[in-house]
């Protein structure tokens, strides 16, 4: 409990407190395995930025006392991106929702990792506009029900690591709001890799989404996130027709490719600066 109170004191902005999320979100379980992830990493809390854009889940960024940036919707990685080109020293984290990251913000999403540039995208897909009315998002499962979508939606939904991978980013991972450790463990490997890495984090949204598709409430669907999941070690010795309906968690990709920002510095000569030094 020390260790809880000590984290909270140190890297939330409890006169923000409490938060706003719904009953049963998973929003603040993924913000605590970030903050966790940053404590385990041991960085200086002045050279980390939590950059996030619109929607429920970027409203962590109001929660978290480092240097912020709640920027406009769908822009995250735009605004990231310059801050990462003028201080690349900094360690930059970018907070997104599924819609705000694939939809109006799927050109920078697709870009920013065909730089390879070195932000940390955690994702927040809990499969549906939660804030902004219960639309329909890139990664709402096909058949599921939304308010544009109230016999279930047709579209495909992307597979989102698939599409950063294609795209070019150089770290891939998913976990769950319902495994918080392995989320947290996920979030700063991906802290550590040099290059556009995105975490999705998969969170019940038992309102918009669970009570529209009769998932039960939040207890249920985190029990139903946790059972339908498994690791990338078991699934690689599982047949293919053994992973129907199953949700693949773990480090998916990971490769080692010059980073943007170190290689811009480098082509006019420069060094990129040294972080703390004043």
């Amino acid at each position: 409990m020390a260790i809880i109170e000590q984290l909270t004191k140190d890297f939330l902005r409890t006169k923000k407190l409490p938060h706003i999320w719904c009953p049963g979100c998973g929003n603040g379980i993924v913000t605590a395995a970030l903050v966790r992830a940053i404590e385990r990493a041991d960085y200086e809390q002045r050279d980390v930025v939590i950059v996030s854009g619109i929607g429920c889940s970027s409203r962590a960024a109001g929660y978290l006392n480092f240097n912020t940036l709640h920027t406009t919707h769908g822009r995250a990685l735009a605004f990231a991106t310059g801050l990462k080109m003028a201080r690349p020293e900094l360690i930059l984290f970018v907070i997104m929702g599924d819609g705000d990251c694939s939809a109006i913000g799927g050109n920078h999403f697709i870009h920013s990792a065909r730089r390879n540039i070195d932000l940390n995208a955690i994702v927040v897909n809990n499969h549906i506009y939660g804030m902004t009315g219960g639309q329909h998002s890139p990664l709402t499962p096909g058949g599921k029900k939304a308010t544009t979508a109230p016999r279930g939606t047709l579209e495909r939904a992307f597979n989102l690591l698939d599409l950063a991978r294609g795209a070019g980013a150089t770290f891939g991972a998913r976990g769950n709001a319902a495994q918080p450790r392995q989320l947290e463990q996920l979030i700063a490997r991906a802290a550590n890799h040099k290059g556009f890495s995105v975490v999705e984090a998969l969170s019940p949204c038992p309102i918009a989404y669970g009570r529209r598709n009769k998932l039960g409430g939040a207890v249920d669907m985190l029990k139903d996130m946790k059972e339908n999941s498994i690791s990338m070690e078991r699934a690689s010795r599982k047949e293919q027709s053994e992973l129907e309906g199953k949700t693949i968690t773990g480090v998916i990709f990971a490769e080692d490719i010059p980073e943007y920002a170190a290689e811009y510095y480098n082509s006019i000569g420069k060094s990129i600066p040294v972080r703390n030094d004043g």
